[in-house]
């Protein structure tokens, strides 16, 4: 598994400005942690999903690929960082 932290700079109020991703062994994404300008922090997983967050449907390619884009920082961070951002993290809405 791999844990990247990445930052988006952007001015859309109701997108998220950071996001942390569990990656497996396939290139796709096993966790996914949203967090939002407003204070929300949202998780999600293969069974907890909802229209505001999921996971990639496609392998998220390399952390370089996604640092390299202009309003994009990408950095690996420890799997301890990342279950430290999960227990924060609140699981999305029921969809109705």
């Amino acid at each position: 598994m791999e844990h990247w932290k990445v930052d988006w700079a952007h001015e859309f109020q109701s997108e998220p400005v950071r996001f942390y991703s569990e990656i497996g062994s396939d290139g796709y994404e096993a966790r996914k942690i949203q967090l939002y300008r407003d204070g929300r922090i949202l998780k999600a997983d293969a069974f907890h999903e909802s229209a505001e967050i999921g996971l990639s449907e496609v392998p998220v390619g390399s952390i370089d690929d996604v640092a390299n884009q202009p309003d994009f920082s990408a950095s690996s961070i420890s799997s301890e960082e990342f279950e430290r951002a999960w227990r924060t993290a609140s699981w999305p809405p029921r969809r109705r």
